[in-house]
């Protein structure tokens, strides 16, 4: 099968929704089909051509930053040749061309799938208000066209403000998460960088300095911990520095941080066996995120798979991982006292948070998430014989 996907950033670009994008693409290279990805040259030094791991990748020049999102002129003449190619087009969203690119697979009776992975909150401000609402109707217009529609789980579609008017054609699969094998001298030299002490207790959080992340409650909780536990101490993974768009944030943060010392230390972006020696330094990882642009959070996962607890807030689709596997504590989001209390209880009684974490990974294996798809894509081909401009009800996919 020929699989034409597109999204806006690709790797080397680091978030949640582009490891999802490159881990399926690889796994459905792995069982046998063609995948191109159509992304952003947002980094004038990447190739305009690339392979990865088998994956073709096709990266466009970018002649101007809109908040987040891209204007990418190439992009309409690029996408009709490789939708033309194409035996089903798989959009990652939220995107802003995902809309044109959605009417132009359409036009040639080429069958849709998104994968959309958060409703957008962007930061205050006019650009990012606009940018916000033309986000939006890329939706819209993408979400009406397409044959189906894919998102990680039936709670999140059923309280997003956008997905639960597309319900009746969205499939939920759940995230492909994997992780790099690490040594044991690989965990050594992990806790030897990283500065990791003996009886130190390390509470973990992986990702971008960012609004939405609730990075300060995480902040404002750890005094309360330390009375406690004098010895923890926060590890924070991912970019934290430069965070496009998050700037003032970073700024309210800093005095706050600079308070805590050494018992809280920016890690950076880590390589995939750092990540790993990470999650299983940990005593527990912290995800207290505070709206919907967080829909999951796969780090979740890859924190179970190395038995580390989680704590995480209680938003639609975030409490999934917790309420399917018990491996943590589900706190209200924006709640300095519950996570600081739930943070204590997962230190005082591991063992009540550690079930047979080892039959966790074969849920989320990259390969049974590719066959997913797989079954999806060979389920759309058989709509592409007219387009669906118009016709919402009769394009898409019914229930098997």
């Amino acid at each position: 099968m020929r699989i034409f996907t597109a999204l806006t950033y690709y790797r080397p670009h680091y978030s949640g929704l582009t490891i999802y994008a490159e881990r399926l693409a690889r796994a459905l290279v792995a069982r046998g089909h063609q995948v191109t990805v159509l992304t952003s040259q947002y980094d004038p030094t990447l190739p305009l051509r690339e392979e990865r791991d088998g994956v073709q990748i096709i990266r466009l020049p970018v002649l101007l930053h809109v908040s987040k999102g891209v204007i990418m002129p190439g992009m309409p003449f690029t996408a009709w040749k490789l939708a033309r190619q194409a035996d089903v087009v798989n959009l990652h969203v939220p995107q802003l061309d995902a809309a044109p690119i959605t009417a132009i697979s359409r036009l040639l009776h080429k069958p849709v799938v998104l994968s959309y992975h958060c409703d957008l909150h962007l930061p205050n401000g006019l650009i990012h208000f606009i940018a916000n609402q033309v986000s939006h109707l890329a939706n819209h217009v993408s979400a009406k066209l397409a044959n189906a529609i894919v998102t990680n789980t039936q709670d999140y579609a059923e309280n997003s403000f956008f997905l639960r008017r597309y319900l009746t054609k969205t499939r939920y699969i759940l995230p492909p998460v994997e992780l790099a094998p690490v040594a044991e001298s690989g965990l050594a030299s992990f806790r030897n960088n990283a500065g990791i002490q003996n009886g130190e207790k390390i509470i973990g959080m992986a990702a971008r300095l960012a609004t939405e992340k609730g990075v300060e409650y995480l902040v404002q909780a750890l005094p309360t911990v330390l009375e406690k536990y004098p010895n923890a101490r926060v590890l924070f993974v991912g970019q934290y520095e430069n965070v496009f768009g998050e700037a003032a944030y970073a700024q309210k943060l800093a005095p706050m941080i600079e308070r805590l010392g050494d018992r809280w230390r920016f890690l950076g972006i880590l390589s995939n066996g750092e990540f790993t020696a990470f999650l299983k330094a940990c005593d527990v990882l912290v995800l207290p995120s505070i709206n919907s642009t967080e829909s999951f959070g796969m780090v979740q996962v890859e924190a179970m798979t190395c038995g580390t607890p989680v704590i995480a807030s209680d938003l639609p689709g975030v409490r999934h991982p917790v309420l399917m596997t018990g491996m943590g504590k589900i706190i209200p989001k924006a709640d300095v006292s519950a996570l600081s209390t739930s943070i204590l209880e997962v230190l005082d009684y591991p063992a009540r948070y550690r079930p047979n974490h080892l039959e966790i990974a074969e849920y989320f294996s990259p390969d049974l998430v590719a066959s997913e798809y797989e079954a999806l894509f060979q389920k759309v081909q058989k709509y592409q014989a007219e387009p669906a401009i118009g016709r919402e009800n009769s394009q898409t996919i019914s229930e098997s």
